[in-house]
């Protein structure tokens, strides 16, 4: 005698769940390759990312939903299901990491040591050039309040040292850090105001950063002020004040060694 042996269906989102994530996986990596080597432009592949995170959070859905059928109807796939959420976290972690710095953070795009008085941006040639012909725009009041109130660590840097001896550690700091220098202008003229202009970018996408350092001299030593300013999109996600930061401690710690 036959026996008859039916086996449970197979939830359908389960099954759609880890094909979903392995294509949004591919998706965002195409992208941020493409971005990474220039290969396409910031806008276009910041678009083509975004597919790749709306993918991912479609699988995130369809394996919640095959979570659902399984627990209330006994069908297979709970592998499927937790291989496709799996999968598909690993891709969101990071925007989901940015997205939480886009709430907590203040939606600025510069941030300077100098709130009154920042240091504005060389428009020589050489600069604007490294810069694709931008000049990062006068912050308005509002903006310098909330940055002031968001980051009350970032202050200008006096060192008792001369300032020539200042625009050579500032330098070095900059070099340190993995900045492209475009303008050094040694401390001189009727202020004695010395100048350095450089360009960061991003660790994984490349994304530009413009910077400028100013020198100046005191009676009791010489004072250092930096601004950093995005180039894209209306948010830097603290990535500015980490410019700042980096670049203060960097300083110091040169400033220490030469004593």
């Amino acid at each position: 005698m036959r026996r008859l042996i039916i086996e449970e269906p197979y939830s359908r989102p389960a099954k759609w769940s880890p094909t979903l994530a392995w294509f949004a996986l591919a998706v965002t990596i195409l992208a941020v390759l493409l971005i990474r080597f220039g290969r396409i432009d910031y806008q276009s592949g910041f678009v083509v990312l975004g597919a790749g995170i709306a993918i991912a959070l479609v699988a995130v859905l369809f394996a919640l939903a095959g979570f659902v059928r399984i627990w209330q109807e006994g069908r297979r796939g709970l592998g499927s299901a937790i291989k496709g959420l799996v999968v598909a976290l690993l891709v969101l972690a990071y925007p989901g990491f940015m997205a939480l710095k886009a709430i907590t953070l203040p939606p600025i795009t510069d941030v300077t040591t100098d709130t009154d008085d920042p240091p504005g941006f060389s428009r020589s040639r050489a600069a604007l050039e490294a810069r694709d012909g931008r000049v990062p725009p006068d912050v308005p009041p509002e903006t310098r309040e909330m940055q002031r109130a968001s980051y009350v660590q970032i202050a200008p840097l006096t060192l008792d040292i001369g300032p020539d001896e200042a625009f050579t550690l500032i330098r070095k700091a900059a070099e340190n850090l993995g900045w492209r220098v475009i303008e050094a202008v040694p401390p001189g003229g009727r202020a004695g105001l010395g100048r350095l202009e450089a360009v960061d970018r991003s660790l994984i996408l490349k994304v530009p950063y413009d910077i400028t350092v100013r020198v100046r001299p005191r009676v009791d030593g010489t004072r250092i002020d930096i601004r950093s300013a995005s180039r894209i999109g209306n948010h830097d996600l603290g990535a500015n004040a980490d410019h700042i930061r980096d670049f203060l401690e960097e300083a110091s710690n040169l400033a220490i060694a030469v004593r």
